[in-house]
Order: structure tokens, then C-alpha cells, then sequence
């Protein structure tokens, strides 16, 4: 007599082939448990995990491939759950909208798109779209870097999806660049035109793609011995308001920087402006980059040099790695969170240009 509490299934007796239902019972838990351990979950304990893979053997059990084509002709309904844009550019959020739209349709997909604010309603709105059993939840920037709104997501069993996340959780799927290394490369590109004082605008210091940035900007600073004042470091907020206060304070230096890198295409945009209110040319007399290149980058005067980072593609890549999750959960097959390094690229335009030879002071006795 066996000493286990499992269901007990004679795979002789099955005059059908063994399905979900049947190792469930052999191994006492749910069928979808049993789908959560086929699809290389990590919420379910390593005991259970045992249990399934044990009962799974004995049975021989293996998805069927009609079973795979019934499960991914339904419908999969994705969450998507974005806060004001306090704290990042609208540009940038139509971009990741754009992005999800281009992809719905082509996937059989109902996206359920959810706006929050700041505070509680965040976690309120997480809930809601829990209880509703989507299939699978996209965030992005700066909901990516909530740790409490992951954590339930992740918890919840329902497979989660970050776009644009400097320091994405191991157990969510992460789509994005690496903002680290496009920020070196752009600093480099500024000290191989010439510019030796450059100024630094971060983004919010909440957000883990911001800290990224700085640190690309710092080593490259280091590697190429540039100037690493610290007064040449503004903070922003990732928004244009931000973006005008801290080109204020860089510029109103004594040894104003002779270019200023932003860290988005909203605070670039204002230090643009700031420099045409004081009078000074661009990229005469202030060379100006930012990063991201949303559809601001081309409509200001003049067209800024940029970051590209691909925010559509990013966008429709957080849907179809939901697709795939979903779809290999649905049929029993292993599937588990996806990171993908998608490629950026330094976009030149008429904003950055070699510094001008500043004349000497003249000192009168």
C-alpha cells in the first residue's frame, strides 16, 4: 500500500491518453497547479513542484497538441496600468501605447488599459485588475520600480511584464536597453566633439533607470578625463518643469558647461528653451542632447540629438512575451519570465556641435 495521501490513477485503466486533470489527482493539488509547475512557475513550493513532476512521470503525461491549438485560439486579456505622467513624458507613455496597440490585434489579445494616480490608488487599481483575472499585467515607467505593486502582481500567480526597468525582479518578464551604456556612449560622443564641461540632468531618483544614466554619464566622465565637478550635476524629474529648473542652475554657472546632457527628451527640450531665453545659441554657443527620442525630439528648433531607445518595439515585445507565457501555461508547456536587451541608438541632429573657442578673460588692473 502506498503511505502518500495522493489520488490514486492506474495509467493502465486510462483507455485515453492521460491529460492535466488526471496527473492532478495523482498528485492531490489542482489542475492548475499542475499548470503552474508545467509552466516553470515559481510560486508553487518544491514540494508540490515534486509531487507534479513525480505523478507527471508515472503517467507519462505530455500536452496535447489539439489541447495547444484550443488553448491559444481563446482570447488573453492583458492588464496594462500606467500612472499620471507626473514623473515621465506623455510623449514617452503614447509611445508604449502605440507600441501595445500594434500588437493586440495581431495576437488575439484584449487589452484592458487602466490610468492611476500617485498613492493609493496605484495599489487599489493593481487589485482590481487582479480580481478581474487578467491573463497577464504590462507596467511601465515608474510603476516598474514599485516594489509593492510587483510583489502583488508576482504573488497573484499572474505573469508580469516591465518595459524600460533599470533593475528589473528576477520573476517578471523585462524588456528594455541597456541605460547604463547608452548614457557612456553619448557622454563619450560629447567629449570626442570637444566638450570637456558638461552638464548632467537626472531624471527622478525613484526611478531605477534614472540612476543608470547617471552612472554612464559619471564613467565615461572618469574614463576620458573630463571635467567631474559635481556643481555639472542638476537634478530633474523627468518632466519639463524639472527641465527648466535645472538648466537654470547649470547654466547660471560662472564656468557655464559648454553642452548639457538631459536625461529625456522633455528636460532637453526645456534646456533648450532656457538657453534661447538667455540668448545664447544652440549649438553655438550650448550644445544640448537628451535621451529617449520621442516624437519632441523633431519638433523643437533645433532637432535634438538624442538616445533612441525603440519604445514601440519595447512595448510590443512586453505583449508577446505575455502571448507566450500565457499560451505555454494554457497548454501545459514550460514557460518562464523572458529579459530582453533590445539595441539603442545615438541619433545625431543639429543640437550638438564642437565647442567655440572662448576668448580669454581680460583682466584690468
Amino acid at each position: 500500500m502506498p503511505t502518500s495521501t495522493i489520488g490514486l490513477v492506474n495509467p493502465a485503466e486510462l483507455k485515453r491518453g492521460p491529460n492535466m486533470a488526471d496527473v492532478a489527482k495523482l498528485a492531490g493539488v489542482s489542475p492548475m497547479t499542475v499548470s503552474r509547475v508545467m509552466s516553470g512557475k515559481a510560486t508553487v513550493r518544491a514540494s508540490t513542484r515534486k509531487k507534479v513532476t513525480a505523478a507527471a512521470a508515472a503517467l507519462n503525461y505530455a500536452p496535447h497538441p489539439e489541447a495547444r491549438l484550443l488553448a491559444g485560439s481563446r482570447p488573453i486579456r492583458i492588464g496594462f496600468l500606467y500612472s499620471m505622467p507626473s514623473v515621465r513624458s506623455g510623449a514617452y507613455l503614447t509611445e508604449v501605447l502605440l507600441g501595445l496597440l500594434n500588437k493586440v490585434s495581431l495576437n488575439n489579445v484584449q487589452l484592458l488599459v487602466e490610468k492611476c494616480a500617485d498613492g493609493e490608488q496605484i495599489a487599489e487599481q493593481t487589485q482590481r485588475l487582479i480580481d478581474n483575472q487578467m491573463d497577464g499585467i504590462i507596467l511601465p515607467p515608474p510603476l516598474v520600480d514599485n516594489a509593492e505593486i510587483v510583489a502583488r502582481i508576482v504573488d497573484a500567480g499572474i505573469p508580469l511584464a516591465l518595459i524600460a526597468c533599470g533593475q528589473p525582479d528576477a520573476r517578471a518578464s523585462a524588456i528594455g536597453i541597456d541605460d547604463r551604456q547608452a548614457a557612456y556612449e553619448m557622454t563619450r560622443h560629447l567629449i570626442e566633439l570637444g566638450h570637456q564641461r558638461i552638464g548632467f540632468i537626472g531624471g527622478h531618483p525613484y526611478q531605477s533607470a534614472s540612476s543608470a544614466r547617471l552612472q554612464g554619464y559619471q564613467a565615461a566622465i572618469e574614463e576620458f578625463g573630463a571635467d567631474p565637478a559635481p556643481e555639472l550635476v542638476a537634478q530633474g524629474m523627468f518632466n519639463y518643469r524639472s527641465g527648466l529648473d535645472a538648466a537654470e542652475i547649470l547654466l547660471a554657472l560662472p564656468d557655464r558647461p559648454t553642452a548639457i546632457f538631459a536625461s529625456n527628451d522633455d528636460m532637453a527640450a526645456a534646456t533648450v528653451a532656457v538657453a534661447h531665453r538667455l540668448g545664447l545659441d544652440v549649438p553655438g554657443d550650448i550644445t544640448v542632447v537628451g535621451f529617449d527620442d520621442t516624437a519632441l525630439s523633431t519638433t523643437i528648433w533645433p532637432a535634438l540629438t538624442t538616445v533612441r531607445q525603440p519604445t514601440m518595439d519595447m512595448a510590443e515585445a512586453a505583449i508577446e512575451c505575455i502571448v507566450r507565457r500565457v499560451t505555454n501555461e494554457r497548454t501545459g508547456l514550460a514557460a518562464g519570465p523572458e529579459h530582453i536587451k533590445t539595441d539603442f541608438t545615438l541619433v545625431r541632429r543639429q543640437s550638438d556641435a564642437a565647442p567655440r573657442i572662448r576668448p580669454p578673460v581680460r583682466i584690468v588692473a
